[in-house]
């Protein structure tokens, strides 16, 4: 693989494994870190028999151990690395915090070692269950850190803090931008996210379970438009925080009745009770992203629905799968050599 190049932890996940894409078809050399805890080989697998495949190199390891000392000089770090499923970081919520924090350490020691510049993907879930509405990035959250959700949430507000307290301290260039709601194909089934499980319940006849009075609000930003916001952001002057998603808003039910009439799904809908913490509303500020990287979202829910659904349609065994809450231990597959 030539030099220099760039290397994207949880590269095999749901977002990291488009960014990949991305970043070789535009001539990139890409070097991918993840422990499959999450994430998935098929979901590269395409890259074996395609033109791209001598820029691209695969190492399965857990990014909270240390890294290893024969990485090739690395020009920029995509840190994706970290579950987003709340049915997984709930599940394993001491994992999920120290990979947000000492696996950021990791990448920021290698971005200093290596002169390179480092983007951290941060989430909306640092806004909490907001008390501004919409949320621009001067908001500062409404979190409760001691909640079931604080290991996500709070492992990205510290990973924050760690970025800009590195850089001040080292001069490393950082990039931080805050995700709300990517969806798009490549999502896991049974990952507990409200796109995934929609489409896979409303494909298998199922009810569509719907939290509380489902007119809590969201704001979906499909998966191509997400990947353009972290590559413009990337090569931006800015250090962020910079929202990307997109500024239309859905209720949970508006979404549910959508994907019902593009599956063509008789399913019912079914409701449960809110879970703790569970945002009331969430819709991002994107006046930042629009100015400093000329990026807006281009896909409509409904496009972006349909790519979803299809994929979906696609899956060989949809009615065997089961969610994270019966999936293997997150470390059973981890690597033991020193990344």
């Amino acid at each position: 693989m030539t030099a220099p190049l760039a290397l994207v932890t949880g590269g095999a996940g749901f977002l990291g494994s488009h960014l990949c894409d991305r970043l070789l078809a535009r001539g990139e050399s890409v070097l991918v870190l993840d422990d499959f805890s999450t994430g998935h080989a098929s979901h590269l697998a395409h890259l074996a028999d395609s033109p791209q495949r001598d820029r691209f190199s695969l190492r399965q390891h857990d990014v909270t151990q240390p890294w290893p000392a024969d990485l090739p000089p690395l020009r920029r770090i995509y840190n994706l690395a970290c579950p987003a499923s709340p049915a997984y970081y709930q599940q394993h919520p001491v994992q999920t915090t120290l990979t947000s924090t000492l696996g950021l350490w990791h990448a920021l020691e290698a971005a200093r070692r290596h002169g390179a510049r480092l983007l951290q993907a941060s989430t909306s879930e640092v806004y909490g269950d907001p008390e501004e509405h919409p949320q621009a990035e001067t908001y500062r959250g409404h979190v409760n850190p001691l909640g079931p959700r604080a290991c996500y949430d709070e492992g990205k507000r510290v990973a924050e803090t760690m970025c800009m307290a590195w850089h001040r301290e080292h001069g490393t260039e950082v990039r931080i931008v805050r995700l709300f709601n990517s969806y798009g194909p490549r999502l896991r089934p049974g990952d507990g996210r409200v796109v995934s499980n929609f489409v896979v319940q409303a494909l298998r006849g199922e009810p569509l379970t719907v939290y509380g009075d489902g007119r809590q609000t969201r704001s979906f930003c499909y998966v191509d438009d997400t990947v353009e916001g972290l590559l413009r952001m990337m090569d931006s002057a800015i250090e962020g925080p910079i929202n990307l998603g997109n500024p239309v808003e859905y209720s949970v039910l508006e979404l549910a009745e959508q994907v019902l009439r593009l599956t063509g799904s008789r399913s019912a809908i079914e409701r449960r009770p809110l879970p703790p913490d569970d945002p009331k509303r969430r819709r991002p500020d994107i006046a930042r992203a629009r100015h400093h990287l000329l990026w807006s979202p281009q896909v409509s829910l409904e496009d972006g629905l349909r790519e979803t659904i299809g994929y979906f349609r696609r899956l060989p065994d949809l009615d065997g799968v089961q969610p994270f809450s019966t999936m293997n231990d997150p470390m059973a597959n981890a690597s033991s050599e020193v990344l």
